[in-house]
């Protein structure tokens, strides 16, 4: 699950969320997130979104393809947003002006912020099935007509153990860190209703976590 909510939850569970999805996924986030960019991220010098990036891996991820691209990096923990802007002045500070990295939540976005592709990686599980729906309108109203949303996520479960490790997951992230959501909500349902369609997917972790671009039925 992805670190960003409006309270700040994650703060409280920064300085090892990321050894404690390896512990328990190996890469399969990691490998979901890289499909995600290697497929669907606009060519040349795209303005891109990114929703609830965490610690920053992603931003290395997206300037190693697409070098020129600019990013808001929105965050609404304050220290998953330090330690990704530390993380990009150690790794690439020639990029270092290509980021904004900004504190908030979708609320912050504004009408005068349109942007080529948006990208929200192990974040829209995190929400309960109306705020899911408040959260994704908000998002989708800084989005060109044409661009691509970038996914990766859990995908919902077929499997009795499947389903026993999202329901550990998500009680002790609404005990650390205070989510809304108790289950998976419909994120493919909520994103279809933008008139949108995956395209592009992948699963990885024997088919719990799926990677998949949103484009527009006419593209």
């Amino acid at each position: 699950m992805s670190p960003s909510l409006p309270d700040a939850g994650f703060d409280r569970v920064a300085a090892f969320y990321d050894p404690l999805s390896r512990l328990v996924y190996g890469q399969a986030l990691l490998h979901a997130q890289q499909h995600a960019l290697a497929v669907g991220l606009p060519p040349g010098a795209p303005h891109l979104l990114v929703v609830g990036g965490g610690t920053g891996a992603v931003l290395l991820e997206i300037l190693h393809l697409r070098p020129q691209a600019t990013i808001v990096y929105l965050e609404a923990s304050l220290l998953m947003l330090d330690k990704a802007r530390s993380l990009l002045h150690r790794q690439r500070p020639t990029a270092v002006q290509q980021v904004k990295f900004q504190l908030g939540t979708e609320k912050a976005l504004t009408g005068q912020q349109v942007f080529d592709g948006l990208i929200t990686f192990f974040f829209l599980d995190l929400f309960d099935p109306l705020r899911l729906r408040q959260v994704v309108a908000q998002l989708n109203a800084v989005r060109r007509p044409a661009a691509p949303w970038l996914l990766a996520d859990f995908a919902p479960p077929q499997r009795w153990w499947q389903r026993g490790l999202l329901s550990v997951m998500y009680g002790f992230f609404r005990l650390t860190t205070g989510i809304t959501g108790r289950n998976m909500p419909p994120i493919s349902a909520e994103l279809a209703r933008l008139g949108l369609r995956a395209d592009q997917q992948k699963r990885f972790f024997k088919g719990m976590v799926e990677a998949s671009v949103w484009i527009p039925w006419s593209a």
